[in-house]
């Protein structure tokens, strides 16, 4: 008799997983078939504690009650209908959610599915917005280096790269390009750019605070006052990534709150939901929306709209998520796991004499290793989240950087075992090489 595959066997065999090498890709795969709290149970009875958010789009945890009864009874109402001319109850719902707590001066929101359309959405429309007014040549964008804003084509083009990007190349439209926040000069050199090239820039677009896909390379607040500052001056729209970001993640709802900046444009995706469903949103200024008005279904118009934008199901669990944020003061629980967090990492972690960097902000952080000379950051970088999924902890590393993204309602006991994994983990491979 032939032995039954497993279910790693079974998943290879039909599923093409993103950004994942196929050909080893059943000799270590998880497959979960459930989830409680902040773990993760796969399909033979193990745990493993979600140190990840389920790739940074849990918030809450799995299976929370309020967010289970919010779907369900949206339900027994509709599940979907069309935004395309019309509207839905809870959709409009939500939508007044949000207005009533982005960062956006007379808020219209513009919904999607995940983060790169949000970003496709943003571009687009800044775009048709100098086209709306009159004003001619405001054709590029003005992004950074070790940007990342998705995978679509328009988002490819802003990011920098990277993640094996280079293939597609020739599909990407030229942007104008500053540094990231790696490099000291990264604002004065975007500023220079700015005043340069005004009258041909769309929009401006950067990740707030952090630069997450980057390895969590990070700017200080005040520097995004100064890139908004300059881009009022040069009448140039600001476009603000959000989508890793959003939602807690840095200790305030938004990022751009802890920078005291008001974009034309903000892309929010990942913990909209609190990792339920996908759904993504652009949320326009009053003053970019306001172009795009006419009498009639004409050129002004935003010919743009996706078939399941605007799901209830989604908006549903969204709404609830944005009350349940407050209702359980989730930020002040942020603050002090992020405090606990740093005070270990400090102590514990860049102590080790194979980790070169620890960064972190609120709930964002990377532990950046220091591979031999000659060897392979992103090795180790897989070793040690290896050995740490082997430990029950489910880390994923970017290159060299091991990325810590817990969910927002983490405890301070679970910290500490993401902490002690890590160091596990880290010593492991490092005696190991």
């Amino acid at each position: 008799m032939p032995a039954t595959p497993s279910w790693p066997e079974r998943d290879a065999a039909v599923v093409w997983h993103g950004f994942t090498q196929m050909a080893g890709y059943a000799d270590s795969a998880i497959v979960v078939e459930r989830a409680e709290g902040h773990e993760l149970v796969d399909v033979d009875g193990r745990r493993y504690l979600d140190a990840i958010s389920s790739l940074w789009v849990n918030t809450l945890g799995h299976r929370v009650a309020e967010l289970d009864d919010a779907l369900r009874a949206q339900l027994d109402l509709v599940a979907h209908s069309t935004m395309l001319g019309h509207g839905n109850r809870v959709v409009v719902e939500l939508a007044e959610a949000l207005a009533r707590v982005v960062p956006v001066d007379r808020p219209h929101v513009l919904f999607a599915s995940d983060g790169a359309p949000a970003v496709e959405q943003a571009l687009k429309i800044a775009f048709q917005y100098w086209a709306n007014t009159g004003i001619e040549g405001r054709t590029t964008y003005l992004a950074f280096g070790d940007a990342y804003h998705g995978d679509t084509v328009g988002s490819l083009s802003v990011g920098a790269g990277g993640f094996g990007t280079d293939l597609f190349d020739p599909l990407r439209f030229p942007v104008v390009r500053a540094p990231g926040f790696a490099d000291p000069h990264w604002l004065a050199v975007a500023g220079a750019l700015v005043a340069e090239h005004a009258g041909r820039l769309a929009a401006v677009i950067v990740e707030p605070l952090v630069q997450a896909a980057a390895g969590m390379r990070m700017a200080p607040p005040e520097a995004f006052v100064a890139l908004a500052g300059m881009c009022r001056e040069a009448d140039v729209l600001l476009v603000l990534d959000e989508v890793a970001t959003g939602f807690g993640r840095t200790g305030t709802l938004f990022a751009a709150e802890r920078c005291g900046v008001r974009p034309d444009l903000l892309c929010l995706g990942k913990g909209l939901t609190a990792g339920y469903l996908p759904m993504s949103a652009t949320v326009a200024s009053g003053r970019v929306f306001d172009a795009f008005l006419a009498p009639d279904l004409g050129p002004r118009t935003l010919s743009h709209g996706h078939s399941y934008g605007g799901n209830a199901l989604a908006a549903a669990v969204a709404l609830r998520h944005i009350g349940l944020l407050a209702e359980r003061d989730v930020l002040a629980n942020v603050a002090a796991r992020s405090a606990q967090l740093r005070s270990l990492l400090d102590s514990r972690v860049m102590p080790l004499p194979s980790v070169a960097e620890v960064r972190l902000c609120g709930l964002m952080g990377g532990v950046e290793l220091s591979p031999p000379a000659g060897g392979d950051g992103g090795r180790w970088g897989r070793r040690v989240c290896a050995a740490a999924v082997a430990r029950g902890v489910l880390l994923r590393p970017l290159g060299a950087v091991v990325v810590l993204m817990p969910p927002l309602t983490i405890t301070a006991g679970e910290i500490e075992r993401i902490v002690d994994v890590l160091v596990e983990a880290v010593t492991e491979v490092v005696g190991d090489a």
